[in-house]
């Protein structure tokens, strides 16, 4: 669905994309996650053919982009950087407009796009929405817009970046349903985001980018699969730890990690001793924890000597002194 070969992207000195190698496969959920200033944005731009690539290629739905990118994008829905509207129309005639501005395809034509309107509000929950100004909708109302503007033109791609940005709770968990659905009806999604457990839930496969370069892309199921360690809660956690018999690694109260065990095992011998089990089973890393192990700083912090973090901040202090990343 999308591949992309040794993709650079630079702005003078600065390299903001590195040699980035993505594959993302025809029917994924896949999540695409980075620090501040990573890359992250620039390559959802790169792939949509909003900007040009200095060095590489880019497939998308087996067209390159973006030579061939007009041949894609009515395939495409996207919602990059927040939804752009006309504040002083109202949400439903700021569809109309840009549906009126889509290549018609099929059954997507001005015959169907009342209908098609109003069934992209209800999916994102803007189905009684009024006729006031977007200008008066709240944060998440138009970012439930936004989505609904991606969501047109039933999409072979959804191409999205924070979605649930201004959203609370209730309104993350109905647009993650939202895309399972849409997934299961055959649509490959493609999520930016910084919501890891968000991503962690809904998401089948990931990439990481750190200061441009992309440094991990695998299944998430693989990523997080046992390590071969247990993790044992009990509140005999000295009596426990002594008859483990310096297999404890690590401990932290009553929380402890037993290397090369199973569960099965550590248990049984725990309750044959006559301590008191609470919680047991096998460490599994979550996906902040991966995300952590591979990734440098984000762009936004500055450490004592005034410098900024993550790929951006490295590459202009690159370019400051001269040794800009070749």
């Amino acid at each position: 669905m999308i591949t992309t070969r040794a993709l650079t992207k630079r702005y003078g000195r600065v390299v903001a994309v590195d040699h980035v190698d993505l594959d993302v496969r025809d029917g994924d959920r896949y999540g695409f996650l980075g620090p501040n200033g990573s890359g992250k944005t620039t390559v959802v731009r790169l792939l949509l053919g909003l900007v040009y690539a200095t060095s590489g290629e880019i497939e998308v739905m087996g067209r390159p982009v973006p030579s061939r990118v007009a041949e894609v994008l009515p395939w495409i829905g996207a919602l990059v950087e927040g939804p752009s509207c006309y504040g002083h129309l109202s949400g439903r005639a700021n569809l109309a407009l840009l549906d009126a501005a889509g290549k018609a395809r099929g059954p997507l034509g001005r015959r169907t796009r009342r209908r098609r309107i109003a069934e992209a509000l209800d999916r994102v929950g803007l189905a009684g929405v009024d006729n006031r100004p977007v200008k008066k909708y709240s944060l998440g109302m138009r970012q439930r817009l936004g989505l609904a503007a991606a969501l047109l033109r039933s999409p072979r791609l959804l191409v999205l970046d924070e979605p649930t940005n201004g959203l609370d709770p209730q309104g993350i968990r109905e647009i993650r349903d939202l895309l399972g659905e849409l997934n299961r009806a055959g649509t490959t999604v493609f999520l930016s985001s910084h919501q890891l457990a968000e991503v962690e839930q809904l998401c089948t496969r990931v990439g990481i980018v750190d200061r441009g370069r992309l440094v991990l892309q695998q299944d998430l199921g693989e990523l997080r699969a046992p390590t071969g360690r247990v993790v044992v809660r009990t509140p005999d956690a000295d009596r426990a730890a002594a008859l483990l018999d310096g297999r404890v690694e690590q401990r932290d109260g009553d929380r402890l990690l037993v290397a090369e065990a199973e569960p099965a095992a550590v248990n049984a011998r725990l309750v044959a001793a006559g301590l008191r089990v609470a919680e047991i089973g096998p460490e599994r890393r979550s996906l902040e924890e991966l995300m952590l192990s591979v990734t440098g700083s984000g762009s936004d912090r500055i450490d004592p000597a005034g410098r900024a973090g993550g790929a951006r901040g490295a590459a202009l202090r690159g370019a400051d002194d001269g040794r800009g990343e070749q």
